[in-house]
């Protein structure tokens, strides 16, 4: 399987900027999408970014022009560049994993919260 391990976070003012890493070990061959989801309090967790299995990249529409989602194929890393931190950002941000089996790996979390 893959294991994913988070780093970044924490607590910033809004309109400022926080980087979000994430590392990826195991059975790497077997990554089929990779990418952030998040959970506001109260709501679902939900798709933030990610890269699909051709190379593209999926961004959810809040957070389009303000986030940014990179990787380093030769580190296995991806990370999640916020900028222009809005308080409705606020949440635990996930790192996700789909392997080409289907199966759904999660990272352990990293709290991001945006001051108003």
């Amino acid at each position: 399987q893959v294991q994913l391990v988070e780093s970044g976070g924490g607590l910033v003012q809004a309109g400022g900027s926080l980087r979000l890493s994430c590392a990826a070990s195991g059975n790497i061959l077997s990554i089929n999408t990779m990418g952030w989801y998040r959970q506001g309090p109260g709501k679902q967790r939900a798709l933030v970014a990610e890269f699909t299995s051709i190379g593209n990249t999926n961004y959810a529409d809040s957070v389009k022009g303000r986030f940014t989602i990179s990787r380093d194929n030769a580190k296995n890393t991806v990370a999640l560049e916020m900028n222009s931190l809005k308080p409705e950002d606020t949440a635990v941000y996930y790192c996700h994993v789909l392997t080409k089996t289907l199966f759904n790996a999660w990272g352990q979390g990293t709290q991001v919260t945006v001051s108003s």
